[in-house]
């Protein structure tokens, strides 16, 4: 698999503390305005092999002491050459964690990521859902997680059925 980078230790990608933020590499949108470009390329980034990322995020989630989150940014975590490897990444995360906040960011709205098995399958495992391609014309640097305001946020509910998300206001 490829991955862009990751941040050990960030206030942008969580709304409450601190998060690991893994940023996959590859994205079909290619939005207009995009902050992030050098992450489209699917054959850019650093090639390594999952299991061993898997253990670098493990080894420096609570480093130190500190309970961070973990965010999956991008890139598009949710492309087709990348949603197997999210999947597996979060899972065994939880599996490590339950309580681990998970935080996706995803260029991909929600109502598309429903029809896509193996991405719908990933909402699972998923706390936070920031969802929908960047649009320059909406671009609002005020917002809390997101770029424009067309992005929504999704938000697990507590109670009920646990692959259902909520739409935070």
């Amino acid at each position: 698999m490829r991955y862009a980078g990751i941040i050990y230790n960030s206030i942008a990608d969580c709304d409450n503390g601190v998060s690991l933020s893994l940023y996959l590499q590859g994205c079909p949108h290619h939005c207009k305005g995009c902050h992030n470009k050098e992450t489209w390329d699917e054959n850019g980034g650093t090639e390594i092999e999952r299991s061993v990322l898997i253990e670098k995020i493990k080894n420096n989630l609570h480093k130190n002491d500190i309970k961070r989150n973990f965010s999956v940014l991008g890139g598009e975590p949710l492309a087709p050459y990348n949603v197997k490897d999210t999947l597996e990444i979060i899972k065994e995360i939880k599996k490590y964690d339950k309580s681990v906040k998970v935080y996706l960011w995803s260029g991909y709205y929600l109502k598309e990521i429903r029809k896509m098995k193996i991405a719908k399958e990933v909402l699972k495992y998923v706390d936070v859902l920031i969802d929908g391609r960047f649009e320059l014309e909406k671009r609002d640097v005020t917002l809390s997680l997101r770029g424009s305001s067309n992005q929504k946020i999704y938000k697990k509910k507590k109670i009920f059925f646990f692959d259902v998300l909520k739409k935070s206001i």
